[in-house]
């Protein structure tokens, strides 16, 4: 049984906009999987949604400063 869906692709052109919620969605199907949870035990729990709040931002960080065919992705 699989714990979670594959992440999407969320840069231009394989998404049009991407939206803080769609970051998330990401850092938590990347965090679900690397950490073998899909759900964190109370005691994991702050370390888990740290993970994602730390991951979802690079990932932000990231989509603003590529470049896609000379330019800029915002």
């Amino acid at each position: 049984m699989g714990m979670c869906r594959s992440i999407k692709t969320l840069r231009p052109p394989y998404a049009e906009s991407v939206t803080e919620e769609d970051m998330r969605a990401a850092a938590l199907q990347y965090v679900r999987k690397i950490s073998g949870f899909r759900q964190p035990a109370p005691h994991n729990a702050a370390a888990f949604d740290k993970a994602v709040e730390t991951i979802a931002a690079a990932t932000g960080e990231l989509l603003s400063t590529l470049e896609v065919r000379g330019g800029r992705i915002s």
